[in-house]
């Protein structure tokens, strides 16, 4: 059974082993494989965001955060970034998590959830999204560069809560 909790400081070594092995695949992430394990821990854990991980036999198998998509005027519509381990994949984690996220988002005030950023190519990601709801309302020309492909065009997703 999946069970999802907010992070610890003991988690941050296995959460950076599952952002690594994403950043390094180089087909969903925008964050350069060039990025460190301290700048991208201070990244994913930092004061702006709520973070998650997914527990699977009490081994962490994913992780999320929730925050504002923009500051002020913005900051009533949730932003978010999932991550799944390469090991645990295909197991539904992810839709666990984005269905978790939409409630949590919800209870903490937010209005609506948006991607900015869902690579096209990704597939997988695009077909859960809109498994739960999320539509493509844009799509931008260009916006990633995928390591295999090239240049791809990515999605903005949105979802209302």
């Amino acid at each position: 059974m999946i069970r999802i909790r907010k992070a610890l400081p003991e988690d941050h070594q296995a959460v950076w082993e599952i952002l690594q092995s994403i950043i390094l695949g180089g087909d969903t992430f925008a964050f350069s494989p060039s990025l460190t394990k301290e700048e991208m821990l201070l990244y994913w854990f930092a004061k702006d965001k709520h973070v998650y991980v997914a527990l699977d036999e009490n081994e962490i198998a994913g992780t999320f955060f929730i925050k504002d998509n923009q500051p002020g005027l913005g900051s009533h519509i949730a932003n978010a970034a999932y991550a799944v381990s390469p090991g645990s994949r295909g197991k539904g984690i992810g839709k666990i998590m984005g269905e978790f996220s939409l409630k949590e988002a919800k209870q903490l005030g937010y209005t609506a959830m948006q991607f900015n950023l869902v690579v096209k190519t990704n597939t997988a990601a695009v077909k859960l999204w809109r498994s739960i709801g999320f539509e493509i309302i844009g799509e931008i020309p260009n916006a990633f560069n995928h390591r295999e492909h090239g240049l791809v065009n990515s999605f903005i997703m949105y979802k209302k809560l």
